[in-house]
Formats: structure tokens, C-alpha cells, sequence
């Protein structure tokens, strides 16, 4: 029996720039706090989730030699659709040309794991391949005059091809969970701004990750010296620091990019994943574990054996 395996990955980010600097010139911050408390120093503004996720995908289409008629299903993970309807993963799929299934996938920061774990189960089931991708533009919901939120936003887009030609599962151990009584510590509701009760957030989002990751773990039957490269949802370096030394895992294992894109939600961990894969952090058999927590408040962790098609 086939198994499902990575074959192609891409990112992408809008043009536009916001240092912390320039978020000084807004509201009463500065680089110092900012970068002090986040590990943020700049994200990228003035996205569109069509359009970042159009261009993300098809150079991971490229980058896996697959072409639009061989796509089965597309999965797109965001929690900020260009338009309430249609999905824009339909958006998508008639701008990169596939006649297949397309739907969103809305776990706030958590939906990249969630889309993968649902994307290797149809791969299981039958299907050849299936493009995911995560994206969010969160600058549009972004209350600029709100210090506690406008400094950790920013849009971007990264999209995986999963193929069924792997001898082995990729996929080792999973978690998917959401604890619904902490929903109203961040949300956004129609046509308004973020909300956050940051510190709230803070110890909810560590123990959710730790939790997450060692669920995922003993499901696949390893434990934390086993995992080579963590790919951590780009949050709050705080917060991931707090939850690796939980976890027993070295910070140098994690793959970050938050420095430079702030918290992109659903597009954070395949945006450090193919940062991490095109710095060659990776190596074949490579255990990887890819962690994030969300709105929800959501959480997902996914243990990857890294199997990549030889050449």
C-alpha cells in the first residue's frame, strides 16, 4: 500500500514591510519592547489570501513536477477568506487551473496541522494528491491602535504537495483538539478587529502545546530526543521557548522565521517548514514535529518521518 509524502513546498509574502520603527510612529511602542517581548522585528502587510496562496502553490506545483490536472483535492487552511463565500479555496482553484474538490479549513492557527492530518487521511483513502496550504492576511483585522496586537501580525501563504508514492507512512502520530470554553480570548467577530487577552493566551497556548506534542508523540511511539527539527506555530518566541524546555527539547531544534514575519496564523508553520527545508535542516528519516495552538482555542501537533521522492 502507497503512503503520502511531501514532494513539493513554497512560500510566499506580500511586498509590503512593517518594521517595529514604523509601528513606533503609530502607537506607544518601540523596537526594544516589541522585540523583547515577541521576537518580532518586522512583518509583511497588504496580503491577499487568493492571491498569496495562488502564487505559493504553484511553485510548489512546479517544485514537485506536477501539473493541474493531477492535483485530486485542494485544501486551503485560513481563518481570513477573502470573502465570507464562495471559499476562496474555489478562488484558488480556478486560478491555478485544477478540476478537483477545494474547500477551506478554518482552525485559526492550529489549521495547517489540521489540513495535513485531513489531507493524508484522503491520501489513505485513494487519492493521488493533494495540495495544501495555509494562508492568512490578518493585517485587514488588525486593530492598528491596539499596541497588544498590531506589533504581532503580518499575511503570508505557504503551500505543500502531498503525493501517494511513499512505501512507508509519513505520517506517524497526530493530535487535534480544541478546548471551546477559552474561545473568548482571541477572536475577531464580523466586520471588526482582532481581540486578544494576551497574557490569557500566553499559558493556555503553552500547556496546549505541550500537550499536543506529547499526545502526537506517544501516538507514534517516540519521545522528545527523537525529534530532529520542530516546527512551532511563529507566535511569540516567549511562548515557544516556555513550551520546548517543558518538552525537553533544545530551542536550537526550532525552526524560526518569526523574527521576520510575525504571527501569519494559519500560514506560521509552512512558512518556518520551507524556510527549515530550503536551509536543508532536514535529512531523509529525519523525525519532524510541526505544533501550534489557535482561536478556539484550537491545538494540533504531527509527528513526520521526512521521506522525500529520491532523484
Amino acid at each position: 500500500m502507497a503512503h503520502g509524502r511531501i514532494t513539493g513546498w513554497a512560500s510566499n509574502l506580500p511586498e509590503q514591510v512593517l518594521t517595529n520603527d514604523e509601528l513606533a510612529s503609530m502607537v506607544d511602542t518601540s523596537d526594544e519592547w516589541i522585540t523583547a517581548r515577541t521576537g518580532i522585528k518586522t512583518r509583511h502587510i497588504g496580503g491577499k489570501v487568493t492571491e498569496m496562496s495562488t502564487r505559493a502553490a504553484a511553485d510548489a506545483m512546479a517544485m514537485a513536477g506536477v501539473t493541474a490536472d493531477q492535483i485530486d483535492l485542494l485544501i486551503l487552511a485560513t481563518t481570513t477568506p477573502d470573502q465570507q463565500m464562495p471559499a476562496s479555496a474555489s478562488v484558488i482553484q480556478d486560478n491555478l487551473g485544477l478540476t478537483c474538490g477545494a474547500f477551506d479549513l478554518n482552525a485559526a492557527c492550529s489549521g495547517f496541522v489540521y489540513g495535513l492530518v485531513t489531507a493524508m487521511q484522503f491520501i489513505e483513502g485513494g487519492l493521488e494528491r493533494v495540495l495544501l496550504i495555509g494562508s492568512d492576511a490578518l493585517s485587514p483585522v488588525v486593530n492598528w491602535e491596539d499596541r497588544g496586537t498590531c506589533i504581532i501580525f503580518g499575511d503570508g501563504a505557504g503551500a505543500i504537495v502531498l503525493e501517494r508514492s511513499a512505501d512507508q507512512p509519513s505520517l506517524l502520530g497526530w493530535d487535534l483538539m480544541s478546548n471551546g470554553d477559552a474561545a473568548d480570548l482571541l477572536y475577531c467577530d464580523h466586520g471588526d478587529k482582532i481581540v486578544m487577552l494576551g497574557k490569557e493566551v500566553f499559558r493556555k497556548a503553552v500547556l496546549a502545546m505541550e500537550s499536543a506534542s506529547l499526545n502526537a508523540m506517544e501516538r507514534a511511539g517516540v519521545n522528545a530526543e527523537d525529534i530532529t527539527l520542530v516546527i512551532p506555530h511563529q507566535a511569540n518566541v516567549r511562548i515557544i521557548e516556555t513550551s520546548l524546555k517543558r518538552l525537553g527539547i533544545p530551542f536550537e531544534k526550532a525552526a524560526m522565521v518569526l523574527e521576520h514575519t510575525g504571527n501569519t496564523s494559519a500560514a506560521s508553520i509552512p512558512l518556518a517548514l520551507v524556510d527549515a527545508l530550503n536551509q536543508n535542516r532536514v535529512n531523509t528519516g529525519d523525525l519532524i514535529l510541526m505544533v501550534g495552538f489557535g482561536a478556539g482555542m484550537s491545538s494540533a501537533a504531527a509527528v513526520v518521518r521526512w521521506d522525500p521522492p529520491q532523484n
